[in-house]
């Protein structure tokens, strides 16, 4: 059992100002493994007082230096590489064997990354006879969610840092653990007191209080497109800045002349990915109605290379959900399709054979889905993915495009050129083309109800900057 008892603020551990706790569990075997404060408004007014006491002089150290604190923090995540994988594979759930590489390696590499933007980043132009200023932009409440929690805390952490602001930080209370052992790092680090502060607690407590806090100047926020609507509301009340990431319902168009072949495991695998809980999973496959048989066979057999089971095995291909809820949610969600005649190729709403305890669910594929059925209207945040078929590539341009969302997508083609030509007319905040290779340094974030705002790279860097002429 993990205990923990106290809050990081102002650079100590501090005892919490309510005795209550929260219990985090394990997603294999549905036992608590921790305990970590229930913070209150109270907690957040002191995290929030330090900051605004560190801010002067911490935007006023040299950028040199402050990428100096961030470097010393990648090598310290270096270090309790394994620790932390451990970690994060018993709260949410993913295999370990991708864990250290996606859930570690990459919050690593943002840490990096932002050292050495900060260093080279041009702070000051003079653009006629105003000299053009580059400012953080002040105190930063960030709030994260569960399924990349030490990922999604480094893209905000890493660059508002860089830039020169301070931070509270809010972690999902359902996957916190790693973001103690990242607050040990920054201390060990030496980062001055005040300028990384860590409250966990409820959202409706901890997060609101954070949105509504006057000394607060901007919010940045990952989660659900729900919660997301309610930051923004909140914010609005004092005008502070907000960046939100929230979530999506990615298509993947499937064109007729594409490597089908390599087209539909690389949809499956990256529907799968973290049990499904991304929110830019290409959850909807977009086929040519003429390739449906084909497709179904090819996805049929993808899915079950899955093999659902324990995270710390090797053989697991597919880890349980991250509590509970979310797996009731994305069962009741699996019997809504067949309620609504999608047609059931592979998975189901029952526990996968031999796993009755955790939180699994079977790799589920359906296939005859149309774009008005829930589960291809509704992110899932599971292992289920619709397969719609088309019969034309402007119909398949049009159901890409119907959704609430736009965060992700993806085109399979025959050229390289056919296949840009598609995604341009997607309207999602990126598209991956025929497979291409993850790039960290390009931006992510969403249109429409996905969201407001770009991580990631140098674009994920500017949230955290404001602008000032001075006129000369």
């Amino acid at each position: 059992m993990i205990v923990r008892d106290s809050l990081y603020i102002d650079g100590a551990w501090v005892a919490p100002s309510s005795s209550e706790v929260l219990e985090v569990s394990d997603s294999t075997t549905e036992e608590v493994f921790a305990t970590v404060p229930a913070g209150t408004a109270v907690d957040i007014d002191k995290a929030v007082e330090a900051a605004a006491r560190a801010f002067p002089s911490w935007s006023a150290t040299p950028a040199k230096d402050r990428a100096a604190f961030l470097q010393k923090i990648a090598e310290g995540l270096q270090a309790r590489a394994s620790e932390m994988a451990d970690v994060i594979s018993h709260e949410v759930g993913m295999p370990r064997s991708l864990t250290e590489m996606l859930q570690v390696g990459l919050p690593l590499g943002e840490f990096a990354g932002n050292a050495e933007r900060a260093a080279t980043y041009e702070w000051r132009e003079e653009i006629g006879n105003s000299i053009i200023m580059k400012e953080p932009v002040g105190i930063v409440g960030a709030i994260t969610p569960w399924n990349f929690p030490l990922y999604q805390i480094s893209l905000k952490v890493a660059p508002a840092l860089a830039a020169g602001c301070t931070i509270v930080l809010k972690p999902s209370e359902v996957a916190p653990i790693n973001a103690f052992i990242l607050a040990e790092i920054i201390h060990e680090a030496g980062v001055p007191a005040g300028v990384f502060n860590l409250v966990t607690g409820l959202g409706s407590v901890v997060g609101e209080a954070i949105a509504t806090h006057p000394l607060v100047d901007k919010v940045s926020f990952t989660g659900s497109t729900r919660a997301g609507k309610r930051v923004m509301e909140l914010c609005a009340q004092t005008l502070k800045r907000v960046s939100l990431e929230m979530g999506g319902k990615s298509a993947n168009i499937i064109l007729e002349d594409a490597d089908l072949a390599a087209a539909i495991p690389a949809g499956i695998f990256g529907c799968y990915l973290n049990s499904g809980q991304v929110c830019s999973a290409p959850t909807r496959m977009l086929v040519p109605r003429s390739k449906l048989a084909e497709v179904e066979d090819l996805a049929r057999t993808a899915a079950s290379g899955f093999a659902p089971g324990d995270p710390f095995a090797e053989t697991t291909g597919l880890g349980p959900l991250v509590s509970a809820v979310q797996r009731d949610k994305v069962r009741s969600y699996i019997n809504k399709g067949v309620e609504e005649g999608a047609t059931l190729i592979a998975g189901g709403p029952e526990a996968p054979a031999g796993l009755e305890k955790g939180f699994f669910i079977q790799p589920t594929v359906f296939s005859n889905v149309s774009n008005d059925m829930t589960i291809a209207r509704e992110e899932i945040f599971g292992p289920v993915l619709s397969i719609i078929p088309y019969d034309t590539e402007e119909e398949a341009i049009e159901i890409a495009n119907d959704t609430l969302y736009g965060l992700s997508g993806a085109v399979w083609g025959g050229t390289k050129e056919h296949a840009i030509e598609v995604a341009q007319k997607m309207r999602t905040g990126q598209v991956d083309i025929n497979g291409a290779d993850f790039n960290p340094l390009a931006p992510f974030g969403g249109y429409k109800q996905s969201g407001m705002g770009r991580e990631r790279g140098a674009f994920g860097f500017e949230e955290f900057v404001e602008v000032k002429s001075i006129q000369q």
